[in-house]
């Protein structure tokens, strides 16, 4: 046994524990632990916690190659690096204990269940891939259990909070976006992402950049195309995008939610946003009796099961199905 060792391991535990046991008591605690030590070889392993770890930004470049989008890349980043931070070791020394504890502060912080959820898939999501490409010897989110949340029934846009907006937009250009996120099922950035080009008017359609720059057809309804036609009308610049700020500039996600936050506010409807206009749009096309398949494919989903969580189902609908099909 390295004298060495021993005598820097007594003093982390001395410092450890100091502060919590009587001055009288501290000399035979430190004793006991010395003779227990007698038996065991201790080594003290070289402290790795300041040397570069790259992982990280490997994976993140791996994101890229991927084509996920820079939304989800900045995401990744941001909730790994901040367990990093917290953890304060290396990744190929993180286990799954660092992890539940890591989670434990945050649920203790507050952090929604939902939200707690989000962060371990993304934690599951990372050392997958590291464990995959053979980075890690060890998985530490291979135990690591899914986090059970509780299930609310999200709600969509009535016909009176759709005829309340439709009092209260200011401009022809807020009415254009509102009637295209109701109409498409356009996530937020597809619809500030459209140039007028990508617009159809006589088909009715609009060609999207969806996730990780993938693009696909929507369309909207006749009541969409005569606003659109309106907004059109009354531009009078040369900028390609479709909707723009009022200095002329592309508008971006978060002008679209401040306004959004406006309407609200004039129109008397709560949580007015542009996810629930997609979930709106979902639950719509599900009770006219679209395909779930080709939901997806209009929303952009890979996965059916990512549909489904869009679709509300209240009571009245699995009582007329039931009455429909059973009796």
């Amino acid at each position: 046994m390295a004298f060495e060792s021993k005598i820097s391991l007594l003093n982390q535990i001395e410092k450890r524990i100091g502060s919590d046991v009587s001055f009288d008591t501290m000399p035979k605690i430190m004793s006991a632990i010395s003779d227990i030590l007698q038996n065991f070889e201790v080594v003290e392993t070289v402290n790795r916690s300041n040397e570069p770890d790259d992982l990280l930004n490997i994976y993140l470049d791996a994101l890229k190659v991927q084509g996920r989008s820079v939304k989800t890349i900045d995401r990744y980043a941001y909730v790994i690096g901040r367990m990093m931070d917290s953890v304060k070791i290396p990744t190929r020394q993180i286990t799954v204990y660092h992890l539940r504890s890591y989670l434990s502060k945050e649920q203790a912080r507050g952090l929604q269940d939902s939200s707690l959820e989000g962060t371990r898939e993304v934690f599951t999501a990372y050392f997958n891939w590291l464990h995959r490409e053979g980075l890690i010897e060890k998985n530490p989110t291979a135990n690591l259990g899914a986090i059970k949340r509780a299930k609310k029934q999200k709600q969509i846009y009535s016909e009176v909070e759709n005829e309340k907006m439709d009092r209260c937009c200011m401009s022809i250009r807020d009415r254009a976006i509102v009637y295209l996120l109701r109409s498409t099922g356009c996530r937020i950035s597809e619809v500030t992402g459209l140039d007028r080009d990508n617009v159809d008017l006589g088909n009715r359609s609009a060609l999207v950049h969806g996730k990780g720059n993938k693009e696909r057809v929507v369309y909207f309804d006749d009541l969409t195309e005569m606003v659109l036609k309106e907004y059109f009308a009354e531009r009078t610049d040369n900028n390609p995008a479709l909707f723009i700020g009022r200095f002329g500039e592309r508008l971006q996600p978060g002008g679209v939610r401040v306004m959004l936050n406006r309407l609200a506010e004039q129109a008397g409807v709560e949580h007015i946003h542009p996810h629930k206009f997609r979930r709106t749009w979902a639950t719509n096309a599900a009770r006219h009796g679209m395909p779930i398949q080709e939901v997806a494919s209009i929303m952009g989903h890979e996965k059916l099961d990512t549909t489904m969580r869009y679709i509300t189902i209240d009571n009245r609908d699995k009582e007329y199905s039931y009455r429909r099909y059973i009796g």
